[in-house]
């Protein structure tokens, strides 16, 4: 009897257990709950794991535009930034000979058009295509104008040297458009990942910190004071080039003819109006024939093409006097006479609305009172070096 009843006890007992377990089996009640409870704690931990990233994202940013090297290339790219958008007449692409050719300043002071030359040193022709994504995004300009010297020249020799390809991707904002440019820049051989996130590159310079310059940069976006014209007061004298305004024609290298028909393609399809030049320099006869070439090209899809050699007289160019580096740049006073030059050739052949009046643009009339201010220093400068013969030193291989 005893037995029978503590029989049956455990019987009731057992069922009771079996009761208490036998509802998960369902997936309902409690273990619906965990796993919900689960689901949205981890969405959480997604979700401030992003929150997370993001922020770190937001800090790496301006702390890589910060440490970017600091010089003329990183303040004219920040300066083309930090102007207003829709307020660029023209934008200049190319080169070094760009900005210390053409003084912006000088420009707008005497015409009220707005340039800003958007070039590096040594700059690839690939980029430029590049260059004119950036620029309209924020403006846009009713001419570009993009100095022709460096097509006669083989990508090969270009690309060996990465500093050259990073003028222009380490100076870029980070976009899109950036991340096209490196894939179009740099081979898939190299370590694309440290154009990617350049700070990987420039991680040991947290002395860019120190500098107060810099911290203007943390939008990259800092205003150039002489919209960025770089100014020279060198001599470097040299012999008129015999090969200016030769005959015949000769095809530049094909990777580079390749690059300027895309180029031209591209301002077609986008309906944007264009300029090229060829700054005056010592020219072989090889580079100018290889200008004849290209002058075709340009021509015949619908654009206007300025070879600049072949005016001296008219430029008034001296290559005893007018350059600060044996024919290469021109110093103050050769950029005087080819912005006059430039001037007027703009003028009498596209219209521009001159814009000195204009309260939105005080910065570029600070710009032209500085540049008055800095040529005359200039001038005399050059003047002393012409009178001593206390000529440049010759740059070596």
């Amino acid at each position: 009897m005893i037995y029978d009843i503590i029989g049956e006890e455990q019987k009731q007992a057992s069922a009771k257990r079996t009761f208490v377990f036998a509802e998960p089996i369902t997936s309902k009640g409690p273990m619906k709950s965990v796993v919900e409870r689960r689901r949205n704690m981890n969405r959480r931990q997604l979700l401030q794991s992003m929150i997370f990233i993001g922020i770190f994202l937001l800090a790496l940013i301006p702390v890589s535009y910060i440490v970017r090297t600091n010089g003329d290339v990183k303040d004219r790219f920040s300066g083309f930034y930090a102007e207003k958008d829709d307020t660029l007449d023209i934008v200049m692409i190319g080169s070094s000979p760009v900005f210390p050719y053409y003084s912006a300043p000088m420009l707008w002071g005497e015409t009220g058009i707005a340039a800003y030359p958007l070039s590096s040193n040594v700059q690839r022709p690939a980029a430029m295509k590049y260059l004119v994504r950036e620029a309209e995004k924020t403006q846009s300009p009713s001419l570009y104008i993009f100095e022709m010297r460096m097509y006669t020249m083989e990508d090969e020799g270009l690309s060996e040297n990465m500093a050259y390809t990073r003028g222009v991707t380490d100076n870029l904002k980070y976009s899109e458009n950036r991340l096209k440019t490196i894939q179009a820049l740099v081979p898939e051989s190299e370590d694309r990942l440290s154009y990617y996130i350049d700070l990987f590159k420039y991680h040991t310079n947290w002395k860019m910190f120190a500098l107060p310059s810099e911290w203007g940069n943390w939008r990259y976006e800092k205003k150039n004071a002489l919209k960025g014209f770089q100014l020279k007061d060198e001599v470097g004298p040299t012999a008129r080039p015999e090969a200016a305004g030769a005959d015949g024609k000769q095809a530049p290298p094909a990777e580079q003819e390749a690059c300027l028909r895309d180029l031209l393609q591209y301002l077609k399809d986008n309906e944007l109006q264009a300029l090229f030049i060829v700054s005056p320099y010592g020219i072989s006869l090889e580079e100018q024939q290889m200008f004849n070439y290209m002058r075709e090209i340009i021509e015949a899809a619908g654009y206007a093409f300025l070879n600049m050699n072949d005016y001296y007289d008219e430029i008034g160019i001296v290559f005893e006097e007018d350059f600060a580096d044996y024919a290469s740049h021109t110093n103050v006073v050769g950029a005087e006479k080819c912005t006059t030059f430039l001037k007027n050739y703009l003028l009498a052949n596209y219209s521009f609305t001159d814009k000195r009046n204009n309260d939105s643009y005080s910065s570029w009339d600070e710009a032209y009172r500085l540049w008055l201010e800095k040529a005359e220093e200039a001038r005399e400068t050059i003047a002393e070096h012409i009178v001593n013969e206390d000529y440049a030193e010759r740059e070596t291989e």
